[in-house]
């Protein structure tokens, strides 16, 4: 099998499909060493194995919501995409989503995705509890009142078990109206970037860096808080006539509607929409998240870099992430700002470039995303991650043996 990009091939020497939860606790109990693997999504070997790689697809999936507590019961192999559709049909909605909805939710959760919106954290804020089948096979459930341990497991990266359900906090569904703008000034962003990502629920920029106007801004607004159209600037920025994708080449048909007409979350918050595949795949993904207060010099150093990143990228978005307490969140403990950089299918290339980038963000303290390329090496880590030592004690403590660890964890473990 291969990943979604099918720039990685895994090296699992067999796979396995259990259909119940017991099922799968007898296979991790008996397996020497087991990884689960998700939607496929992520660009690195974060869930490859040398053991049996374990699709969650045949576990129950059923989307259970307890309104009392307005948490919804959700299996960890569920995608985004049709988690919503179960809760936009019971009348509820997450708080965010990322910009595909293709995306497992336990994936998702365990890597530390996010959407966008300054007063929006990460996916994995919405998590409440977590349950896992842990290297003995035991299941084990956490919740926010096992303090430290829950807040380092639920961005876990694979390490400490495999996630088979997870509850989340929801609340009762709301529409969304996308607009999207073209020609914000670079002058006007670096001047006030605050300014121009907290205006909207959701605001993304796409740019590659070059010239001096971004060229195109997303922003995403929650009828109930704005009911009114779409203001004729934003920021220096027009409406664009058109529905527009990322790309300038594209055509926009796979991406969720805009033009300002209002749609129930699931269907907005995204930028492409769960019916299409947003692409053939033939991409690689790197991002970057440092805190908010260091966006524009961080922008500025990533434009001097225009002309080197000319030949590799299709698109850059910019997007923004409210502070969360989850250990290896790179939004742990600071409002974010991510700079997200989608590749083309150059990997030698990319990877020959990532530490001049990586060097270039240094000075902002840029943690990587875990689920996408990246060069950071493991004292970085450490220093970027205040508890990360934390992290790596508590694997060696659920895991001795070392049943999860995989070629990815020994490099950033060491």
């Amino acid at each position: 099998m291969k990943n979604w990009a099918g720039n990685l091939e895994y090296s699992a020497a067999s796979v396995a499909r259990p259909g119940s939860v017991s099922e799968l606790a007898e296979l991790v109990a008996s397996a020497e060493r087991v990884k689960a693997l998700g939607s496929r999504h992520c660009f690195n070997d974060v869930a490859d194995t040398p053991g049996v790689q374990v699709l969650l697809d045949r576990l129950p999936s059923d989307v259970e919501v307890d309104t009392s507590r307005r948490v919804a019961r959700v299996a960890g192999g569920l995608t985004y995409g049709d988690l919503g559709l179960a809760l936009e049909a019971q009348g509820w909605a997450l708080h965010n989503m990322a910009s595909l909805p293709h995306i497992s939710v336990a994936g998702a959760v365990q890597t530390g995705t996010h959407g966008s919106g300054i007063a929006s954290p990460s996916l994995a804020s919405a998590v409440k509890a977590v349950e896992f089948v842990r290297a003995s096979g035991e299941v084990e459930r956490l919740e926010e009142a096992d303090g430290d341990e829950f807040f380092g497991s639920v961005v876990g990266l694979g390490a400490l078990g495999i996630v088979t359900a997870l509850e989340l906090s929801v609340e009762p569904t709301y529409q969304v109206r996308q607009q999207v703008f073209e020609g914000l000034p670079w002058d006007t962003v670096l001047a006030n970037y605050d300014a121009v990502a907290g205006d909207g629920y959701s605001v993304s920029l796409f740019t590659d860096y070059a010239g001096e106007s971004v060229p195109q801004a997303w922003r995403k607004v929650r009828v109930d808080a704005e009911p009114g159209p779409a203001p004729s600037s934003f920021h220096g920025g027009s409406p664009a006539k058109v529905a527009r994708h990322p790309l300038p080449d594209m055509d926009a048909l796979n991406c969720t509607q805009q033009l300002d007409l209002p749609g129930p979350w699931l269907d907005r918050l995204p930028h492409f929409r769960h019916e299409f595949t947003p692409s053939a795949g033939d991409e690689l993904q790197t991002e970057y998240l440092l805190p908010r207060s260091q966006a524009a010099g961080a922008l500025q150093a990533v434009r001097g870099l225009a002309g080197k990143l000319a030949p590799l990228l299709f698109v850059s978005e910019v997007r923004t992430i409210a502070a969360d307490e989850f250990w290896l969140s790179p939004s742990y403990r600071q409002d974010s700002v991510a700079l997200h950089f989608t590749w083309r299918p150059l990997q030698a290339d990319v990877e020959a470039f990532l530490p001049e980038l990586e060097a270039a963000l240094a000075p902002y303290a840029a943690r990587p995303h875990w689920g996408k390329l990246f060069t950071v090496t493991t004292p970085e880590l450490e220093r970027l991650f205040p508890r990360f030592a934390d992290f790596r004690d508590l694997v060696a403590k659920r895991d001795p043996e070392g049943k999860f660890r995989n070629a990815y964890l020994d490099r950033i473990l060491a």
